[in-house]
């Protein structure tokens, strides 16, 4: 059984004014005082709400307390949503992974924020992990086997994966017996862990997360292919958000480490993990092999992966 939703949204620009202040599709005004922003954020968390909000609930209320920016926060259903809702003007805000970063910037739907700071780097890694008793232990021993992948549009659970069977030689079309495509991090590691699937594909983060909360037993799990290391996922801005708008984010970002008040515990990031800092100078060309990734991982291998899902 498949865990997919499907997003079917028509994306429509935000429209111009012939004169006077422009706006935004969202209606946002030029300043943001007084203004309160709408942010979405990928179902990181398996879509619960209430996992991935609180992920991400102190440090938008950190920059709300240092700032004239409120946010109202929600959770996308799928990761295609996020894209959707900063297209048609409903989001301002979102976090998001580095491939939909990548497709709503093709659009021209978003632009780069802040990027979270772990231990001077801002970096995660996608693994494949099997059982440690009697499953596969290393990449060619997938060959005949069955694997879970998260939302199709997810670098972490879907696209590098899949890139990385195809560097190791691998056609997840004919040498993989199964595919299952369960729609997120969360639901990959359970399905591996329930003995439903020979392996799984997710973020290393998602799965410490998984760990750390109890539903997964490390001592039982073999990590047994890693990325090279990915960019962290951003946080976007939405592209048609007025000039004034966009630095008073850049710069509320920019700040919220050093600002009065802010407690450390406040500023996380992906998986409830802490930062030291938020980059709002993080180069755009370093998502640029994820974009290499993408590039392999072709529609038309993953329409093959979603049919191939589909049998029983």
């Amino acid at each position: 059984m498949r865990f997919i939703t499907v997003v079917l949204a028509l994306c429509c620009l935000a429209g111009c004014l012939d004169s006077g202040p422009k706006q935004s599709a969202a209606g946002a005004a030029e300043q943001t005082t007084g203004q309160t922003l709408q942010v979405i954020l990928i179902p990181a968390d398996g879509g619960t709400e209430d996992g991935t909000r609180a992920d991400f609930q102190p440090l938008f209320e950190a920059i709300s307390q240092n700032s004239s920016i409120k946010f109202n926060i929600r959770v996308a259903q799928s990761y295609n949503a996020v894209v959707e809702a900063l297209c048609s003007g409903s989001a301002d805000v979102a976090f998001v992974g580095p491939a939909i970063f990548l497709q709503a910037q093709k659009r021209g739907c978003a632009d780069l924020l802040a990027v979270g700071v772990e231990h001077g780097k801002s970096e995660y890694f996608a693994g494949i992990f099997a059982r440690v008793n009697g499953g596969p232990q290393a990449l060619g021993e997938l060959k005949g086997k069955s694997v879970a992948f998260g939302d199709v549009n997810s670098a972490s659970s879907f696209i590098v994966p899949v890139a990385m069977l195809l560097n190791a030689k691998l056609d997840p079309l004919k040498d993989l017996d199964r595919v299952r495509i369960v729609g997120s991090h969360a639901n990959a590691i359970s399905a591996l862990t329930h003995g439903q699937v020979d392996a799984a594909a997710l973020s290393l983060v998602s799965f410490d997360k998984a760990v750390n909360q109890g539903s997964v037993k490390a001592s039982e799990i073999a990590l047994i292919a890693t990325s090279v290391a990915l960019p962290n996922p951003p946080i976007v801005m939405r592209s048609t958000l007025s000039p004034n708008v966009k630095a008073d984010l850049k710069a509320a970002f920019k700040s919220v480490a050093s600002a009065s008040g802010v407690r450390a515990e406040s500023l996380v990031g992906y998986g409830g993990k802490p930062v030291e800092r938020y980059d709002t100078e993080f180069p755009t060309e370093k998502f640029a092999s994820i974009q290499a990734m993408m590039d392999q991982v072709t529609p038309q291998l993953t329409a093959g992966l979603l049919d191939k899902a589909a049998k029983p």
